[in-house]
């Protein structure tokens, strides 16, 4: 296999700065934004973002992390007995603004399951979506609000967004089946 660094660490800082800036230009009289990482990469992404926001703005942010693992349509194709980990929403989602944080879109699936947990929960008034790579070969008819860069990928590519949390380092790496 090979590997090429596609986004590095100075670059990946800059990208999550442009993307806070983003959030806060769409959400100009909020007083309070709502930040919701899918686990696993998603919630440093989200931690990242919420520093950021509150660097540049007034903004207050609240930040929740979210397991989708029953909201998956493959759930019985990927685990024999699935690992669950447990969603932490400090907030009620009703009525707000809320933004989900991943770290890939590819098919649109985590999404769509993020979307429906998110919902299970109660009517926000509008859900977004932010992701640091947007690869295409969407199965679903899915789009990001916010996107770090868009990588057209073939399918037998891998994007991996790593985060100092479970990589000790912050980039963006591309691997090939060569």
């Amino acid at each position: 296999m090979e590997e090429k660094i596609i986004i590095d660490s100075q670059t990946m800082n800059r990208t999550l700065a442009r993307l806070a800036h983003e959030i806060i230009e769409q959400y100009p009289d909020e007083k309070k934004i709502y930040l919701v990482g899918i686990r696993r990469r998603g919630v440093p992404l989200a931690r990242i973002l919420k520093e950021n926001i509150q660097k540049f703005s007034d903004m207050e942010v609240e930040l929740g992390e979210l397991d989708i693992t029953l909201y998956r349509d493959d759930v019985s194709e990927r685990f024999e007995e699935p690992l669950l980990n447990q969603s932490v929403i400090p907030f009620d989602v009703e009525g707000k603004n809320i933004i989900m944080v991943d770290d890939v879109l590819f098919t649109g699936r985590t999404a769509r399951a993020a979307m429906d947990a998110i919902i299970a929960l109660g009517r926000p008034a509008k859900l977004q979506l932010c992701v640091m790579v947007d690869r295409g070969h969407r199965e679903l008819p899915i789009s990001a609000n916010y996107v770090g860069k868009n990588i057209p990928t073939s399918r037998h590519e891998f994007v991996s967004v790593r985060v100092e949390e479970f990589d000790g380092c912050r980039e963006v790496a591309l691997r090939t089946n060569a």
